[in-house]
């Protein structure tokens, strides 16, 4: 496992963790297409490279390669490419970004983490290879670990803020099977990475996601079902949701119709204009492809990541958001609803081009904005809506959700 961790320039406090357990390439730089994404003026589209390298060492060994106009300094010492070590410095050009290397090996991972050795639950034979649950008694077949009720089965994911499993809920399925409750026996469980929990504006980010979830009640937001503290660790479990999110959508299957793309856009509009509409208004701060999810059931849109979430009226905070994606006035740390319905924009054209946003943007006229005269995909009209939606000035734009909503219908 490669853990890589971003540095405070003053501090050398921990500002976020990433870890990669089953990537050989990754890619850091200020491009919404890397695997971490760094806004920073010094910071080249795509700075640097990082590649593992096969050999016979029990501790895996990672090559890392500068792509970088502004250089890639290893330990203070500029590097063209060279070998990293554990505990190594990187820093994103001279006064850039600072990374911390941590290299761990799976005999290090097994020895810190006991609990997550999966146990054997049921002992029927018969059962098909992948299957969770048995035919015949309909216990799990195999738990990784068991955190109060919640019977962990699999793991989902693991980003930079939390792992997120999936879960069997016993006490809701023993109610179930008694008929008291109708409420689902399998869930998603997210839980908070242990270096993170070391974080104090992460905790916060991790608890605002519970409470947001907690208060919406929309049939395109997962449902929440529980939050709480368990040997130190936050958890939250809400909905399982089938499907897959439009990044990666669109980067296995290619482009969809203009049809499609608006109709996916006006139901994420639908969703935003719920959000707008609480008291006081919440602004998500973060609609990207990757956190839109194409349900399974019904071909619909579900938002994801609620733990960017902000009310109007709070103190400006820390910028979110990724690079094409985000509004100007975003950047600034000072986010409007107007914000949310600039992501529409760059969401649209990645999902009628296959290609990043930020390949579009550039100077138009006196200003700056996204070219798509030469897109073939983009009909005037809508290429007329996208370049409103993406006006620099939050007041230049559709000023609600419903407005952005009827001109996207108007496009069909």
């Amino acid at each position: 496992m490669l853990i890589l961790t971003l540095l405070d320039p003053q501090k050398q406090t921990i500002l976020q963790s990433w870890s990669f357990d089953s990537k050989s390439i990754i890619r850091i730089g200020r491009s919404s297409e890397n695997d971490i994404v760094i806004p920073d003026t010094l910071v080249s589209r795509q700075h640097l490279e990082l590649q593992q390298i096969d050999n016979s060492n029990s501790r895996y060994s990672w090559l890392i390669i500068n792509r970088g106009t502004n250089g890639t300094f290893v330990n203070g010492t500029l590097i063209s490419q060279r070998q990293l070590s554990n505990g190594d410095l990187i820093q994103l050009a001279k006064g850039g970004p600072t990374f911390k290397v941590e290299i761990k090996s799976e005999s290090e991972i097994v020895a810190n983490l006991p609990s997550l050795q999966p146990s054997q639950t049921c002992a029927h034979a018969g059962n098909p290879p992948g299957t969770l649950f048995c035919m015949r008694c309909g216990e799990p077949i195999v738990v990784e670990r068991t955190i109060r009720h919640y019977q962990v089965l699999r793991t989902l994911g693991q980003g930079g803020m939390g792992t997120t499993t999936l879960a069997w809920d016993r006490k809701a399925a023993r109610s179930s099977e008694s008929g008291n409750s109708s409420a689902p026996s399998l869930i998603v469980l997210k839980e908070m990475n242990a270096d993170m929990a070391q974080i104090p504006k992460a905790q916060e980010l991790f608890e605002r996601e519970a409470r947001t979830l907690k208060t919406l009640k929309h049939p395109g937001i997962p449902q929440f079902f529980d939050f709480f503290v368990e040997g130190g660790k936050k958890y939250l479990a809400m909905e399982m949701l089938h499907g897959q999110d439009l990044e990666k959508r669109i980067y296995q299957r290619g482009p969809v119709t203009p049809q499609q793309a608006i109709e996916w856009m006006i139901q994420t509009c639908e969703v935003l204009d719920y959000i707008h509409s609480q008291q006081p208004p919440i602004i998500h701060r973060d609609i990207k492809p990757a956190n839109l999810l194409v349900r399974q059931r019904d071909n619909g849109i579900t938002v994801l990541d609620f733990g960017a979430v902000k009310e109007i009226g709070t103190p400006p905070g820390t910028r979110i958001g990724v690079e094409g994606y985000t509004a100007p006035e975003q950047d600034r740390g000072k986010p409007v609803t107007q914000s949310d319905l600039y992501a529409i924009g760059p969401t649209l054209i990645f999902l009628l081009t296959g290609e990043s946003p930020q390949k579009f943007y550039g100077q138009r006229g006196r200003a700056f904005g996204f070219n798509l005269e030469k897109i073939p995909t983009i009909a005037p009209k809508l290429r007329s809506v996208i370049n409103q939606t993406t006006e620099v000035k939050a007041g230049d734009r559709y000023p609600t959700a419903k407005k952005l909503i009827e001109a996207l219908r108007n496009c069909l």
